[in-house]
């Protein structure tokens, strides 16, 4: 332990170390990255073979891996145990920086790199992560390069720098604070509409949607199930001049024959057995706004004359009346059928097709949006975790490139389940692999023993790609990734990527 009153003998070369490493740590405020950096920057200034950085829940009175570096440092990630426990335990209590000898022989130390990574510990030090007298977890740097021991000097050095990380991880706290809150305030003013892609594919859609969103044709929304056609059809809406009335929906392939016609244009007392009071319809309730029907395709051959007919004269009658009521509504439609086909099969009428294809949107299926699914599944564990009252969780880069890699048959549902599915698994504040569903955790071995390489290669081309169009600035590209300079420096010798020429 070291002595508080002892002066910190710092070198000029130590200094540049710490200039540099605090340039690595401040350059993000994604507090993954901010986390990433601050355990590469920790084995660059102790001279360590390994690092981690331990942040303390204090909610639950636990201490979590939060990053690691190392040869298996990745397998720590999440990992958590009684913030009591453990050297790093002792460190947040006391507030005090030590050199630990021989720690497989201390009582307090907690072996969990040794025994998840096949590392053999000889010594560490572990100093506290200090902001404004509040713990915020460790640091911690394992066996010192080259064989040697960690001394006074090194301890100093890592105490100074743990002071500086603390500094960096409390403000990409507040900034995540901030995101979640801004994202909660534009979630109410677009009632619950958040659209989430940056890949070309959905650019492409949500610019045809900006396209058609301010006029009041017909649009008929092509896609298959799950990839988010009625949150699309709520986005055009709140994009139109009559965001301000009604969005309507109905699926149309939930309800029968009868009971999907008294929904669309109401009914009459007594117009059939059941009626006993008169009900107002859709296309009543969307009057002025937007009428979207889902599953357009699976309606029959007598309720499309009739769609049609309101489609055309833009007024109908109940199931059981006679008076005429007019409307004004804008129709957006949505199908997950081949209409084409079902038109050359007689069970689709061309005409009703032609009034509803006005202005045809594709939804790319997930598998065609793999560059968008780390921020889905991002947006699914927040939301997850405010809807299950359970402290925020955040997914992993292990897992991020899991899913990532994942077919997604049921597309953005499917992901939505999977994701809450491991907040509910997870009791750390972080999503490992091991939250996964087997047939999705399951592609981390194989791909790594070349069964399977759509996760490594998606990854490595999205790496390539980003360093393409930065000039193979390693740190432009960096920023576009999301990632720290360092993180993407190991995943370039990771993969083994080479500047052409």
């Amino acid at each position: 332990m070291v002595d508080p009153a002892r002066q910190p003998s710092v070198s000029a070369e130590s200094i540049a170390l710490i200039v540099d490493a605090s340039a690595a740590i401040n350059s993000s405020l994604d507090i993954e990255a901010v986390l990433s950096a601050i355990a590469h920057s920790a084995a660059r200034v102790a001279s360590a073979e390994a690092s981690s950085v331990i942040i303390h829940d204090r909610r639950r009175s636990r201490l979590v891996f939060a990053a690691a570096t190392g040869a298996q440092g990745s397998s720590l990630l999440g990992k958590d145990f009684d913030a009591q426990r453990g050297i790093a335990g002792r460190v947040v209590r006391t507030g005090q920086a030590e050199i630990v000898r021989d720690p497989t022989s201390n009582p307090d130390f907690f072996d969990a790199f040794d025994r998840r990574g096949h590392f053999e510990t000889r010594e560490l030090m572990a100093a506290p992560m200090v902001f404004r007298s509040e713990a915020l977890g460790v640091v911690e740097a394992l066996n010192r390069v080259g064989g040697g021991h960690f001394t006074d000097a090194d301890l100093d050095l890592l105490r100074l720098f743990g002071n500086l990380a603390a500094s960096a991880v409390r403000n990409a706290q507040l900034h995540e604070d901030l995101k979640r809150e801004n994202l909660g305030f534009r979630e109410t003013l677009l009632s619950g509409v958040r659209i989430i892609g940056e890949s070309a594919p959905m650019r492409k859609t949500l610019h045809m949607a900006d396209r058609v969103a301010g006029t009041n044709a017909s649009v008929l929304l092509l896609g298959e199930t799950g990839t988010g056609k009625e949150l699309l059809a709520k986005y055009i809406h709140n994009s139109s001049g009559r965001s301000n009335k009604a969005f309507v929906g109905v699926n149309c392939a939930a309800l029968s024959e009868t009971l999907l016609e008294s929904e669309l244009f109401g009914h009459e007392k007594g117009a059939f057995t059941g009626a006993v009071t008169q009900r107002v319809g859709r296309f009543e309730l969307a009057d002025h706004g937007t009428l979207f029907l889902d599953e357009i395709g699976d309606i029959s051959a007598s309720t499309q004359v009739k769609l049609l007919r309101v489609l055309q004269e833009r007024e109908f009658t109940r199931v059981g009346g006679t008076r005429t009521i007019a409307c004004d509504v804008r129709i957006i439609a949505a199908t997950n059928r081949d209409l084409d086909r079902a038109i050359k099969e007689g069970t689709f009428r061309s005409d009703l097709y032609y009034r509803l294809n006005v202005f045809p949107i594709r939804m790319p299926p997930l598998r065609e949006r793999r560059e968008d699914i780390a921020a889905l599944a991002a947006h699914f564990a927040e939301q997850a975790s405010r809807q299950l009252g359970v402290e925020p969780r955040r997914v992993g880069d292990g897992a991020a490139a899991l899913l990532a890699g994942h077919h997604w048959a049921g597309n953005i549902r499917e992901l939505a389940n999977v994701v809450e599915r491991a907040v509910l698994l997870c009791d750390a504040g972080l999503i490992t692999p091991d939250h996964l569903p087997a047939d999705i955790a399951g592609a981390s071995a194989t791909a790594q023993t070349g069964g399977d390489s759509s996760l490594w290669g998606y990854e490595r081309a999205m790496i390539l790609k980003a360093l393409a169009d930065s000039g193979w600035n390693q740190s432009k590209a960096a920023r576009k990734l999301g990632i720290s300079r360092d993180n993407l420096r190991y995943r370039v010798k990771k993969y083994n990527i080479d500047k052409p020429g």
